[in-house]
C-alpha cells in the first residue's frame, strides 16, 4: 500500500514519496484491517516513479510463494508505508519469515512464519531474492528482529565499502586529463598544437609540440596512477578483511565490504572493529570489553566499553537469533565523544550512551570476544566521517606560473599583433612592388589577410618563451628532491628501520615556505611513555636525587637507581632515583603506605598474570599505568581485580578489597574515586585528581598541609610534571548504605541520568582528607624542544592541536618549551557560550594591546582598525603571549561571526595550544588559517585522528608511529620521528625552494634571450615570420644543448651547506616571504632577457653589415649570420648558468661543458659532407659552420657579445655583495673566512661561547681581521646572537618585507640598506 507522509503543512509532495525497503518503520497506530484507505492516484508528474515504486515494492517485498503487497497477512493487518515520526527502521535477520513494517515501540505485530511477534519485522529470503543494495536489514536469522532506527525519514543506509582512491578505470583518463589541463600551459601548448596543423600558418612541423606534451601528460598520469593504485591497494585491503556475521543463526565468515547496518557481528581478542557497532555482550563479566583507540583519537592507552545490562546476557548465537528489538538513534556524525539513542525491547526502553560503542578502527583489546550490532557503517562511520577528502595538492609556485603564463600568452599576442600590423603596412607599401618574383602565398588577396596569418606564425615561432620542456625539466627536478628526502640516512630511524619518505613528488619546493605547523601531541611531540618521577606525601617531597651530602645533586650526577631487588613482583624497568622514599615504606610510615595504598587501588587498569609473578598492566591512560607501576615497585602491587574486588600485595600479603563504587574520571569533573571496603570492614573513599578540583574539596583541617603541598605542586609544574592530587575518605556504614540507594535510582532514571550522578558524586567527595601529590614526566620524543626552539627562531609558528585534556596539553607545552615562566601571559579561554568565548578572546586582545601602549608603542585598540590591520598591529605587540583553547569553546570560535576575532587573537601569540578537539576542529582551524593568511601551512600527526588535518594543510606529514599507518597512507612526507621535521624544512624544503626558483629564474632568462631575437628580426626580414635559427637548432636547443646545465643547478644546487641552514635558522626566512620568485623577480629576468637578446641580434647585425672575410669577400649571409648569433647565445647562457650556480659538482661541470660541445659537435656535423649526401634536402648548407667559425671578425663578435651581455650581471651581483649582503651571502663569507683561519691557526678553534667547544658557535680572532670583525661582515651568528637577531624588531630588510606583507602590501624591492645593520652583531 502506497500512503503519502503527512507533514504539518499536509502530505508530502510526490517527489518525497519513497520506495518502502526492507527495514522501513510503521506509523504509531495504523488503520484497522477493516477500512484501509485507497491506494491515491498518482500524479502524472510522478507516474514513472509510481511504477518504479511498484516494481520495488513486489520485489522488496516478495515473501515465500506470496507477494505482501497490500494484501491481508494472516488477518494481522496490512502493511503501511506512513509515518508519523521522522525515523526510519531497519530490520535485523536473513532467514525465512514473513516481511513487514513494524511499529517503532514494538505495539504493531508483523507475521514470522505464521507467528504474530510484537514489534518484529524480518526480511524472506532476501539473501537470494532482493538485491543487495536493497536489503539494509541485519540477518540475524528466524525469529530474530533487530530494528536500527536514525532520525530522518530520507536517510539511506550505505553499505561498509570504503574508498579513498580517486579513480577507477572508466574514469581514470578523462578525470586525470581534466586535471593536467587545469594546468594553464597545458592548454596553452595544445592549443599551438591545433595552430600548427594548418599549414597555411605554420612554420614548423607539428612533431615538435606533440611529442613533448604527450610526454609530459604521460609521465604525470603514469606517476598520479600510481599513486592512486597504492590507494585502491590499501582500500581493498581493508574492504577485504574478515568479519564473523551471524546469518540465520550460524556465525558466517563476511568480507568488511558486505557487513550492512543491522547485522550482528561477531569479534575477537585483537580484531579490528568493522564499523561502528552497539556493543550487545562480551565474554568478560557484566558485558565489559577493553578496547585501543590509536586510529580514532591517537591515544594508545585502553578505554573500558560496557554493554547495556538487559544484553549483556546474549553470550550464544541462539540467545543472538531470539533477539528482537528497535534502536532509534542519533543521525550518522563526525562526533567521536557523542552518542545518542534508545534500545526498545520487550516493552522497556534502555538509553544508550558512547559507553556502549564499539566504533570502526578500533581494536578489541584483553577481551576474548564480544558481539556488536551495526549501526552506522562504511562512510558513516564516526572514522570516515572524520576524514576529509582527498584533495589536489599545488604549490604557490604552481599556481604562480599559472599566472606568469597568461601574462606571457597575453605578451606574445601582443607582440604577434605589433608584427603581424607591420607585415601588413610592409606588404601594402613595399612588397606589392615585388609582386612579380615574391608573390602572396594561393588564398592570400590582401595585405590585410596577409598580416591576418602573420600573425598566429608569430604566435607558434615565438611559443618559445615557456616551452613544453619547463613542465617537463620541473618534474624531474622534483622527483630528484624527492630521492634527496627518501636517502636522506639523518632521517633514517635506525630503531624502527624507517627512511623518510616522500609520498608526493608535487610539493618539494613549498617545504621552503612553512610558516604555521599545526602538530598533534600523543605519539607526535611525544612517545606516549609516562613516568613516576617525584611525589608529596605528608608535606614531604620526593623524587629529588640528592649526593652524599644530603644536597640536591646536578645533572649529569645521577646516582646508582633504587634497588628494588626486595620485591619480586618489581617492574625491572621502573626507575626512582631517591631512596629515601622507599625507607620511608620499610619504615613502616602510615601516610607513605596509604599514599601507595591509594594508588594500587583508585584506578581501572586491568592486571594479566601470564606466568607466575609476570604482571603486565593495561590501563585506560598512560598516567594510571604509570601509577599502579610505581605502587608496585614500592611494595603495592594490584595482583588482579572482578567486578566487585580488588586483590593487591602490601608488603608481600595479599589483602582482597571489596569494590563498591567506581566514580569515573570524565572532562567535568577531573577526578577519580572508588569506594572500598577493607578486610576489617571500614569503607573507604579513595580519590585523585587536578589540583584545581581536589584542593577545595579537603576537609579545612588540611589547610597547613595544603599549603605546603601546593607549594610542591607548582615546583613540579614548573619543571613541566603531570601532577595530580591525592585523597581519602573515611565513610559510615549508614550514610554508604543510603548514598548507595541513591545511586542506584539516580543510575535508572530516565531522564537527567548523568546531572544526577554528578551530584550524588559531588556529594561524596567533600571534607576528603590530603595524602599528597603525585608528578609524572611524559616522555617527549627525543629532540622535541630543540627542533621546536630552532624552528620557531625561523619565524615558523607552532599550533598543538590534540584531543588531549587541557592540563595534559599545557604540561607537554611547558615541557616541550611552546611555553615558559617567562611568558607575558597564558590566555586560557573555557567558555561554554557564544558569549563567554567572545568575551574571553576580547579580554585577551585588550590585555596585549595595553601592554604595547604600556611600552609605548602609540597603538590604541579603540580605533576603528580593519581587520587586517587589526591583525598586522596584534602581531607586532611587545610580549610573549600564549593561547590554549578547550574543544567546547573551540567550536564556538570557528563560527562565522567570531573566526576572525579568534584567528587575530591566535595570530598574536607565539604558541596556541588547542585541547580536546576533534579531528574535523583540527582541519578547521587549518582551513581557517589557510583561508585568511595566506600562508603555506603544515600538519603533522601519527593517528587516523590526523587524516583530516593532514589533507587540508598544503602539505601533509605522518609519523610512522605506533599508532597505525592511516595518517602515513593520507600524508604526503612521512618519517618516524618529529625531530626529523627539522631537517626536512631548513634543509630539504630550503634547497627545494632555491633550486627551483633559481631553475625558474634561469629557464624564463634563456628562452626571453632566444626568443625574442625573432622579434628584433622581423623588422628586418618584412615581417614575414622568417626565423634567425634552423629548425634543427630551435628543435634542440631547449632538448639538447641548455637543458641539462639547468638540470643539474635545479636538482644539486646549494647556497649554503646542509650545517649551515640547520645552524642560521633565519635563512629559511625568503621563502616564506616568497622573495626569491615572485613576479617582480619575473619582470627582472624576462627584462635581462629582452636585453640579452637585444645584443644578440644587433651586436652581429652591426658587425656584419661591413665585415669582410679574410679574402676579402663580404661576410654578411643569412646563414653565417645565423650560426653567428646561436654560437653567441648558447655561450652566454652557459656563462650565465655558470654564475648562477653557488654549489659545483662534476655533474655541473660535465653538463655545462658537455653542453657546449655537444652544441658544437651537433653544429659541424649538420653542415658536413656525410649529411648532405645522406639528405640532400635536408642540409643543404655544406661547410657554412665551418667557414663561419673560421672568420677572426665571427669570434671577436662573439666574444664581445658575451662580454657585454654578462659584465653588467658580473658588476651588479658584485656590488650587491658588498654594499647589501643577503644572510646567505654572509654566511658563506664567514665560511670561506674560518675555512682559511682553520688552516693558518688552528688553537684559535678554543676561542668562542664559554662552556661549549663545538666549533660552529666559536668566533675566531687574528690579528689583521680587527676591521673585518668590526665591520660585521665576517659575521657568524652565535646561539645567544642568533636568539636576539630572531627578537630584534624590524632589524632589517627581511622585516620589513614581513611587515608589508602583514599588511597586505606587495612585496616589492630589493633588500634595504638596513641589511648592514641586521648581520651585525
Amino acid at each position: 500500500m502506497f500512503v503519502p507522509e503527512k507533514t504539518a503543512d499536509g502530505p508530502l509532495t510526490p517527489c518525497s514519496w519513497r520506495t518502502p525497503m526492507v527495514g522501513d518503520a510503521a506509523p504509531h497506530s495504523l488503520p484497522g484491517p477493516e477500512a484501509p484507505p485507497a491506494l491515491p492516484a498518482p500524479l502524472p508528474g510522478s507516474l514513472v516513479r509510481f511504477c518504479v515504486w511498484l516494481i520495488t515494492s513486489f520485489r522488496s517485498c516478495w515473501g515465500r510463494g506470496t507477494a505482501h503487497l497490500g494484501f491481508p497477512l494472516h488477518a494481522r493487518g496490512y502493511f503501511w508505508l506512513f509515518q508519523t515520526r521522522p525515523c526510519l527502521g531497519l530490520a535485523a535477520g536473513r532467514g525465512a519469515g514473513g516481511l513487514g513494517w513494524g511499529d517503532p515501540r514494538g505495539r504493531g505485530g508483523c507475521c514470522c512464519q505464521g507467528n504474530p511477534v510484537p514489534g518484529y519485522w524480518l526480511a524472506t529470503e532476501v539473501e537470494e531474492l532482493a538485491p543487495r543494495g536493497s536489503c539494509h536489514g541485519g540477518r540475524a536469522g528466524a525469529g530474530a528482529g533487530f530494528e536500527a532506527a536514525v532520525q530522518s525519514p530520507q536517510i539511506r543506509h550505505t553499505s561498509n565499502c570504503i574508498k579513498t582512491s580517486k579513480y577507477n578505470i572508466v574514469t581514470f583518463l578523462p578525470v586525470n586529463l581534466f586535471e593536467q589541463f587545469q594546468e594553464v600551459a597545458n592548454t596553452y601548448f595544445l592549443f599551438l598544437l591545433i595552430l600548427q596543423l594548418i599549414p597555411q600558418i605554420s612554420s614548423l612541423s607539428w612533431f615538435t609540440t606533440i611529442v613533448p606534451l604527450v610526454l609530459v601528460l604521460t609521465i604525470t598520469a603514469v606517476k598520479d596512477a600510481t599513486d592512486d593504485y597504492f590507494r585502491h591497494k590499501s582500500d581493498n585491503q581493508v574492504n577485504n578483511r574478515q568479519s564473523q556475521v551471524l546469518i540465520s543463526g550460524v556465525l558466517r565468515q563476511e568480507q568488511w565490504m558486505n557487513v550492512r547496518v543491522g547485522d550482528i557481528i561477531k569479534l575477537e581478542n585483537n580484531q579490528f572493529v568493522a564499523a561502528d557497532l552497539l556493543l550487545l555482550s562480551s565474554s568478560e563479566p557484566h558485558g565489559l570489553c577493553y578496547i585501543e583507540t590509536a586510529e580514532l583519537d591517537g591515544e594508545t592507552n585502553m578505554k573500558v566499553r560496557q554493554a547495556i545490562p538487559v544484553t549483556s546476557e546474549l553470550g550464544d548465537t541462539s540467545k543472538l537469533a531470539r533477539f528482537d528489538g528497535e534502536v532509534i538513534c542519533e543521525p550518522p556524525n563526525n562526533k567521536l565523544d557523542k552518542f545518542g539513542g534508545t534500545l526498545y525491547w520487550k516493552e522497556n526502553k534502555y538509553p544508550l550512551s558512547n559507553q556502549n560503542m564499539l566504533l570502526r578502527g578500533c581494536v578489541l583489546r584483553n577481551t576474548e570476544w564480544c558481539f556488536g550490532l551495526v549501526i552506522f557503517a562504511g562512510p558513516d562511520t564516526k572514522l570516515m566521517q572524520n576524514s576529509g577528502r582527498t584533495k589536489f595538492k599545488r604549490t604557490s609556485i604552481d599556481r604562480l606560473m599559472n599566472t606568469l603564463v597568461l601574462w606571457i600568452f597575453g605578451f606574445l599576442v601582443c607582440m604577434g599583433v605589433i608584427l603581424a600590423i607591420g607585415n601588413a603596412i610592409w606588404e601594402h607599401e613595399v612588397g606589392v612592388c615585388f609582386q612579380i618574383y615574391l608573390p602572396w602565398d594561393e588564398g592570400v588577396h590582401s595585405a590585410f589577410f596577409s598580416g591576418f596569418l602573420s600573425f598566429w606564425s608569430y604566435i607558434i615561432i615565438l611559443n618559445t618563451v615557456v616551452p613544453i620542456s619547463l613542465y617537463v625539466s620541473v618534474e624531474v627536478i622534483r622527483l630528484g628532491h624527492s630521492y634527496f628526502i627518501n636517502w636522506d640516512k639523518k632521517m633514517y630511524c635506525a630503531k624502527r628501520r624507517t627512511p623518510a619518505e616522500a609520498r608526493t613528488t608535487t610539493l618539494n619546493e613549498e617545504l621552503g615556505q612553512v610558516e604555521y605547523i599545526f602538530s598533534d601531541k600523543t605519539g607526535t611531540l611525544t612517545q606516549n611513555i609516562m613516568v613516576f618521577s617525584k611525589c608529596s606525601v605528608n608535606g614531604h617531597s620526593y623524587g629529588d636525587v640528592q649526593d652524599v651530602l644530603g644536597h640536591k645533586a646536578e645533572l649529569g650526577e645521577r646516582p646508582e637507581p633504587v634497588d628494588f631487588s626486595f620485591n619480586p613482583l618489581a617492574d625491572p624497568r621502573f626507575q626512582f632515583w631517591d631512596p629515601s622514599l622507599l625507607e620511608a615504606v620499610k619504615l613502616g610510615d602510615p601516610h607513605v603506605h596509604e599514599f601507595f595504598r591509594l594508588l594500587s587501588l583508585c584506578h581501572t587498569v586491568m592486571s594479566e598474570e601470564k606466568s607466575e609473578g609476570e604482571l603486565y598492566y593495561k590501563a585506560q591512560s598512560p598516567d594510571e599505568g604509570a601509577l599502579v607501576t610505581a605502587a608496585r615497585n614500592f611494595g603495592f602491587v594490584f595482583r588482579s581485580r572482578t567486578p566487585k574486588t580488588i586483590t593487591v600485595h602490601e608488603l608481600g600479603q595479599a589483602i582482597t578489597y571489596q569494590l563498591l563504587a567506581i566514580l569515573d574520571f570524565n572532562n567535568i569533573r577531573k577526578r577519580m574515586s572508588v569506594i572500598v571496603r577493607s578486610p576489617e570492614g571500614k569503607i573507604r573513599l579513595y580519590c585523585k585528581g587536578a589540583d584545581t578540583i581536589l584542593l577545595e574539596r579537603l576537609h579545612p583541617i588540611n589547610q597547613e598541609l595544603t599549603n605546603v603541598t601546593t607549594d610542591h605542586l607548582n615546583e613540579y609544574a614548573g619543571e613541566g610534571l603531570r601532577t595530580l592530587v591525592l585523597a581519602y575518605k573515611d565513610l559510615e556504614e549508614s550514610y554508604y548504605e543510603d548514598w548507595s540507594e541513591r545511586l542506584h535510582r539516580a543510575g535508572t532514571a530516565p531522564e537527567a541520568r548523568e546531572d544526577r550522578l554528578a551530584r550524588l558524586y559531588d556529594e561524596v567527595e567533600h571534607n576528603m582528607m590530603l595524602l599528597g601529590a603525585t608528578a609524572i614526566e611524559d616522555k617527549l620524543q627525543q629532540g622535541v624542544p630543540e627542533t621546536i626552539a630552532i624552528l620557531t627562531l625561523a619565524n615558523i609558528k607552532i599550533w598543538v592541536l590534540t584531543g588531549d585534556k587541557q592540563e595534559t596539553a599545557v604540561n607537554i607545552g611547558y615541557s616541550c618549551k611552546m611555553l615558559t615562566d617567562d611568558m607575558t601571559e597564558v590566555f586560557v579561554v573555557t567558555g561554554h557560550t557564544v558569549l563567554e568565548v567572545r568575551e574571553e578572546l576580547r579580554k585577551a586582545r585588550e590585555k596585549m594591546m595595553d601592554a604595547s601602549r604600556s611600552m609605548g608603542n602609540g597603538f590604541s585598540y579603540q580605533e576603528k582598525l580593519s581587520s587586517s590591520k587589526l591583525t598586522s598591529v596584534l602581531e607586532a605587540i611587545a610580549g610573549e603571549y600564549a593561547l590554549v583553547i578547550n574543544g567546547h569553546s573551540l567550536a564556538h570560535a570557528l563560527e562565522a561571526d567570531m573566526e576572525v576575532e579568534f584567528l587575530e587573537t591566535a595570530c598574536a601569540c607565539k604558541a596556541v595550544i588547542c585541547c580536546r578537539v576533534t579531528p574535523l576542529q583540527k582541519a578547521q582551524v587549518v582551513e581557517l588559517v589557510k583561508k585568511y593568511k595566506k600562508a603555506v601551512t603544515l600538519a603533522i600527526g601519527d593517528g587516523a585522528n590526523d587524516v583530516s588535518m593532514i589533507k587540508t594543510a598544503h602539505i601533509g606529514v605522518g609519523i610512522s608511529g605506533q599508532e597505525g599507518i592511516q595518517a602515513v597512507l593520507a600524508s604526503d612526507y612521512s618519517f618516524s620521528q618529529f625531530k626529523f621535521l627539522q631537517r626536512l624544512l631548513l634543509v630539504h624544503g630550503r634547497w627545494s625552494y632555491l633550486r627551483m626558483c633559481k631553475f625558474l629564474c634561469y629557464f624564463f632568462y634563456k628562452n626571453f634571450a632566444f626568443t625574442m631575437v625573432h622579434f628584433w628580426f622581423g623588422f628586418f626580414c618584412g615581417f614575414s615570420a622568417q626565423t634567425v635559427y634552423d629548425q634543427y637548432f630551435i628543435t634542440l636547443y631547449n632538448i639538447v644543448y641548455t637543458s641539462l646545465p639547468v638540470l643539474a643547478m635545479g636538482v644539486f644546487d646549494q647556497d649554503v651547506p646542509e650545517q649551515r641552514s640547520m645552524e642560521y635558522p633565519k635563512l629559511y626566512e625568503p621563502g616564506q616571504l616568497n622573495l626569491l620568485f615572485n613576479k617582480r623577480e619575473f619582470f627582472i629576468c624576462i627584462a635581462q632577457g629582452i636585453y640579452t637578446s637585444v645584443l644578440m641580434f644587433f651586436i652581429p647585425y652591426g658587425v656584419f653589415a661591413d665585415a669582410t672575410r679574410n679574402d676579402g669577400a663580404q661576410l654578411a649571409d643569412y646563414q653565417s649570420f645565423a650560426v653567428t648569433v646561436a654560437t653567441s647565445l648558447v655561450i652566454v647562457v652557459s656563462v650565465q648558468i655558470g654564475l648562477d650556480t653557488g654549489f659545483w659538482t662534476a655533474i655541473n661541470h660535465f653538463f655545462i661543458w658537455g653542453s657546449l660541445a655537444a652544441y658544437f659537435a651537433i653544429l659541424f656535423a649538420m653542415h658536413s659532407d656525410g649529411l648532405f649526401q645522406m639528405f640532400p634536402n635536408q642540409f643543404r648548407f655544406v661547410g657554412n659552420a665551418q667557414n663561419t667559425l673560421a672568420q677572426p671578425a665571427v669570434w671577436l663578435t662573439i666574444a664581445l657579445t658575451t662580454v657585454v651581455c654578462i659584465m653588467p650581471v658580473v658588476a651588479f651581483r658584485f656590488l650587491k655583495l658588498d654594499l647589501k649582503p643577503e644572510l646567505s651571502d654572509t654566511v658563506r663569507y664567514t665560511q670561506l673566512v674560518r675555512k682559511k683561519q682553520k688552516t693558518q691557526h688552528r688553537c684559535m678553534r678554543r676561542v668562542g661561547r664559554v662552556g661549549s667547544r663545538r666549533s660552529g658557535y666559536a668566533f675566531s680572532h687574528q690579528e689583521g681581521f680587527g676591521e673585518l670583525i668590526m665591520s660585521g661582515k665576517n659575521m657568524r651568528l652565535s646561539s645567544l646572537a642568533l636568539s636576539s637577531f630572531a627578537a630584534r624588531p624590524s632589524a632589517g630588510w627581511i622585516e620589513t618585507l614581513r611587515k608589508k606583507k602583514g599588511s597586505d602590501s606587495s612585496t616589492t624591492g630589493s633588500p634595504s640598506g638596513a641589511a648592514d645593520k641586521m648581520l651585525k652583531v
